[in-house]
């Protein structure tokens, strides 16, 4: 008998795989359907002290989008190759270990650790951190509100964007 926490584990662990398998098919449609309008999508730079910084408006960052129009302005300079980062793209793996899925104030605050692997004109590259989800319940599944990624590789061979994270 399956119990509600391994219900849930089971159902966050299906949603985040989505999300992988969206990045590495560069399913840009399918990828944003899976965040809330009102998203915020944030990945920390570290600070002097060896700790991600803590306030994306006072403090540096990689990526910073205060909502979901970011991911979607993001998605169409890939698409149509406006910046140095989407051209060439790579060919990604996406591969994640959920470590944490807990219930509060209405969603799901989930931790994952991950590594990406991208292979572009025959070099290898990964990068590898952990991943905070805020997730909302919708229908029989969720949308995220709010995901934050810490890039523990921060010594950067290659540009890192949306897809390679």
């Amino acid at each position: 008998m399956m119990t509600a926490f391994h219900s849930r584990w089971l159902a966050v662990s299906r949603f985040i795989g989505q999300e992988a398998m969206a990045l590495d098919d560069k399913d840009w449609d399918a990828w944003l359907a899976l965040y809330h309008e009102e998203a915020e999508y944030w990945v920390p730079a570290w600070d002097d002290h060896e700790r991600p910084t803590a306030d994306p408006q006072n403090e540096v960052s990689l990526i910073y989008y205060p909502n979901r129009g970011g991911l979607e302005d993001r998605v169409f300079r890939i698409r149509t190759r406006r910046s140095a980062a989407s051209t060439p793209q790579p060919r990604t793996v996406h591969q994640f270990s959920l470590l944490s899925a807990d219930e509060s104030d209405g969603q799901v605050h989930a931790r994952t650790s991950w590594t990406t692997v991208s292979v572009l004109e025959g070099k290898v590259s990964t990068l590898s951190g952990w991943a905070f989800y805020d997730l909302e319940p919708r229908d029989d599944t969720f949308v995220i509100r709010r995901k934050k990624t810490v890039v523990v590789t921060d010594l950067f061979q290659e540009i890192a964007d949306v897809y390679s994270l």
